[in-house]
């Protein structure tokens, strides 16, 4: 896994014990599974607006928002970077079109 994610992942598992006061991510996590799924979904709205409007500097800044908020949102849901990446890996191969006919 990208040293990065792995990075992350395991300072989000850390933030599961800090203090809300002084962690954003705590804080996340104290206010629960909804409140992280609205900041998420906030994320891609802003993620898709950057795109919208072709700047670089802002899509790759949303885009980060929104992979540090999914990564948040699969910490609080007991799943690890490394699992989405192995689902990727396994997609490699295959089109787009026959993986989701594979899903039924």
């Amino acid at each position: 896994m990208n040293n990065t994610l792995e990075r992350l992942a395991t300072l989000l598992e850390e933030r599961k014990n800090a203090d809300p006061q002084h962690s954003y991510v705590a804080h996340l996590y104290q206010a629960g599974q909804d409140k992280i799924l609205k900041k998420l979904g906030e994320e891609a709205i802003e993620t898709i607006l950057a795109a919208k409007s072709r700047e670089s500097d802002a899509i790759i800044y949303e885009t980060a928002d929104l992979w540090f908020h999914s990564l948040v949102m699969l910490a609080e849901s007991g799943l690890r970077p490394e699992q989405v990446l192995s689902e990727l890996e396994r997609r490699f191969g295959l089109s787009g079109l026959e993986e989701k006919a594979n899903r039924g």
